[in-house]
């Protein structure tokens, strides 16, 4: 179990998921953090500026809103926060985003709080440049491109469905359809 040493680092976990927070809180308050929660960006922003936290455990979806708008928002109030951004539909053009907007590193949920830890107190920036150009053995399947094509415009459209839709060149009930799919898994090459 990963300690901190010293004083209590204050850390802003922001996520819409009540349960999910109040047992994150729990453990990483076990693990010498003292932790602020928000549900919303708004309370967010303001626990940010009241607070001045130097970490933040944010969700890629918070309700209507996303997580990726944020993160610029909260490094303006806080310059030296660390940001780790969280999801459970991940994707490598989400896991780019996030990085290109400031965030220090990005995990999948279902995620433990010692995985949250260790991506916080990484000092080399997060996730490496190797990490992110490492090209897979075999390609991907057909259906995962199509996921992360899908989220890579879902992202540049901000999220908006219509207009991603439009681009996309697919009704408005497919892309909802396949969105609410989780991410298509590889499978192991191994029987």
């Amino acid at each position: 179990m990963n300690q901190l040493p010293g004083a209590p680092a204050p850390l802003l976990i922001v996520d819409d998921d009540p349960t999910f927070s109040r047992v994150l809180a729990r453990a990483l308050a076990s693990r010498g953090f003292e932790v602020l929660t928000a549900d919303n960006a708004t309370e967010a922003r303001a626990l940010a500026r009241r607070h001045q936290p130097r970490y933040c455990v944010l969700d890629l979806k918070l309700g209507d809103e996303n997580g990726l708008k944020l993160i610029p928002e909260l490094q303006a109030l806080v310059p030296e926060i660390r940001v780790l951004l969280l999801t459970g539909y991940a994707s490598i053009a989400t896991a780019v985003e996030a990085i290109k907007r400031g965030a220090h590193d990005y995990l999948a949920k279902p995620v433990d709080a010692d995985a949250v830890v260790r991506a916080l107190l990484d000092d080399d920036g997060g996730a490496g440049d190797d990490e992110l150009i490492d090209a897979p053995d075999a390609p991907l399947p057909l259906r995962r491109l199509e996921w992360e094509h899908i989220q890579r415009v879902l992202t540049e459209c901000d999220g908006n469905i219509s207009e991603t839709a439009r681009r996309l060149g697919m009704h408005r009930r497919t892309l909802q359809r396949k969105l609410g799919k989780h991410p298509v898994r590889e499978r192991p090459d191994e029987g």
